[in-house]
């Protein structure tokens, strides 16, 4: 890979954002920086704003309001600048169907003037599919195929729009481990994704965007933890009169006793105490913080009427 040319200050940095079609706006004054060496992942629902957000970014379209620079420039007015620093991983390939997957990459690393990267299609688990022509690889071959030729470059920021979907597990752990690894060598990657789970294990940042506004911003665990945590169980025997006093807010469903709690540890020690001096069994006892689809979830509950063009 090339060299990643550092800029001091952030490598992606979004300031008052908005984003229109016609009256109907898509975003609506968005703010975030992106240091380099961060993951950050912008999260939402379809129609939130996110693919806006990523193509004003890379420059495909002009701001509305407010302002945003990679590495100091706005990408709508020096796209040909940043070029040579800038990858993107779109939702979609634009690969020629009657080249192969070694011929592409070898097209591609020549149009670039880069070295061969041979080893590229084996990190990304396509090596087996080396000789076969674009136009037969699966759909998740092609989101392969496309990681492979955007880290080529070694870009010093990459948007990656969705990456992984369509990918197996394993093929999605071993993107997983390549998003690391340009992290580490100083990338800062702009990921969005539907899955929850691969920005809770990846991004140091995560924003989640809903009716084209940042709902939430900050670390995984700081999300979280403005959330209430969970403990659910089956206490048997068990007579809701009898529970001790908790912090938290308590339901009963089918046998199933859920608290709702921002002091986890203390309400656990008090049910666990309790039922140490009563002798209930807190049958499938379990008990963490709120995670990211709970709070998608609580999101979607607080929904006012959809915008309205």
């Amino acid at each position: 890979m090339n060299a990643i040319t550092h800029q001091p200050g952030p490598a992606v940095e979004v300031r008052d954002l908005s984003c229109r079609y016609g009256t109907f706006t898509a975003v609506d004054h968005v703010t975030f920086t992106v240091a380099p060496g961060e993951l950050f992942a912008l999260l939402g629902t379809n129609g939130a704003g996110k693919t806006t957000t990523i193509e004003t970014a890379i420059g495909l379209r002009r701001p509305a309001s407010g302002t945003v620079r990679v590495h100091g420039r706005e990408p709508w007015k020096h796209r040909r600048e940043l070029a040579g620093t800038v990858a993107v991983i779109g939702q979609e390939t634009g690969f020629a169907d009657d080249l192969t997957a070694a011929e592409t990459l070898k097209l591609w690393t020549d149009l670039h003037r880069l070295p061969p990267q041979p080893n590229l299609l084996e990190r990304v688990d396509l090596a087996h599919r080396a000789a076969v022509r674009v136009g037969a690889l699966s759909g998740g071959e092609r989101r392969r195929l496309d990681l492979a030729l955007a880290v080529s470059t070694g870009p010093a920021v990459l948007f990656a729009d969705e990456p992984t979907t369509g990918l197996d597990p394993a093929s999605r752990r071993r993107t997983w481990g390549l998003l690391r690894e340009l992290t580490a060598q100083g990338t800062a990657v702009v990921l969005t994704t539907h899955y929850l789970d691969e920005a809770a294990e990846l991004a140091d940042h995560v924003a989640i965007m809903d009716r084209g506004r940042i709902a939430r911003f900050g670390t995984v665990e700081e999300i979280t933890a403005s959330h209430q945590a969970r403990i659910t169980m089956r206490p048997q025997p068990f007579d809701p009169l009898d529970l001790p006093p908790l912090t938290g807010s308590t339901s009963v469903a089918d046998g199933l006793l859920t608290v709702r709690t921002t002091e986890l540890q203390t309400d656990l020690h008090r049910l666990l105490d309790w039922a140490a001096r009563t002798g209930v069994v807190l049958a499938d006892l379990k008990a963490g913080p709120a995670t990211l689809d709970e709070i998608f979830a609580e999101l979607a509950t607080e929904r006012a009427p959809a915008r309205t063009a």
